[in-house]
Formats: C-alpha cells, sequence, structure tokens
C-alpha cells in the first residue's frame, strides 16, 4: 500500500513538474507565443518556477526509489518559492508591474509543495528511521 502511495504521489508530482516546466520554460524562452498570453509577467518569479520544476522531476524519482533526500530537495524548493514570494511582495509594494493572479498562483504552489514535503517526509524518512 505505502508502494502504491509513492507512486502515485510521484506521478501527481511529475505531472505538476512537467506542467511547471513547460509554462515556465515557455515564458522564459518564448515559446508557442504564451509569454505575450502572460501579460505583465515577473521574471524571477518565472524563474523560481522554472528551477522547482526541476526540482519537482528529480523529486518524483526520488518518491519512485524511496531517496531520504527527497524531503530535503523539495524543502529547498519551498524556501526558493517562500523567497521568491517575500521578493515579489516587496516588489509589489515598490509599485512594480504585476499581474494579481501571481500572488493566489505562488500561495498554491507553496502550499503545494510544503504538502509534497510533508508527503516525502512522512512516506519516506518516517519509514526508513
Amino acid at each position: 500500500m505505502k508502494n502504491l502511495i509513492s507512486y502515485s504521489i510521484a506521478i501527481l508530482l511529475a505531472a505538476f513538474g512537467l506542467l511547471t516546466l513547460f509554462l515556465s520554460a515557455s515564458v522564459i524562452f518564448d515559446l508557442f507565443g504564451i509569454r505575450a498570453k502572460e501579460g505583465n509577467y515577473v521574471l524571477f518569479i518565472v524563474w523560481a518556477n522554472f528551477i522547482s520544476s526541476i526540482i519537482y522531476l528529480v523529486a518524483s524519482y526520488g518518491f519512485l526509489k524511496n531517496k531520504n533526500w527527497t524531503s530535503t530537495i523539495l524543502g529547498i524548493s519551498a524556501l526558493i518559492l517562500i523567497n521568491a514570494f517575500i521578493c515579489f511582495i516587496i516588489y509589489i509594494y515598490t509599485d512594480g508591474v504585476h499581474e494579481t493572479k501571481t500572488i493566489g498562483a505562488m500561495i498554491f504552489r507553496i502550499v503545494v509543495t510544503i504538502i509534497f514535503v510533508a508527503f516525502a517526509y512522512f512516506t519516506i524518512n518516517k519509514k526508513t528511521n
């Protein structure tokens, strides 16, 4: 049953990582005209999401192989996103141009990442200790 949970989480995390990778890379590299559709994107937020997407893909492998480092790298991703969000709030208060949907999207991404950290910790780290 625990393997089924780990595999399910790995698949969800990989799907989330691939979607994030596609969207952030499309904005960074101006693929498929997505940059124009995004409006007033904030580049450092897009880069934080891009880096996190790569971490999500590596962490999905960690879930499949029950690696203890999975919760650690997901925690690093959460810290990257939290730091980017703090900088984003400062950017907003200094009258930076942005899309208001970015606030909700970042909160969602941070919460989802923290949930994945908890899953990694309780399904992998607690199991091996």
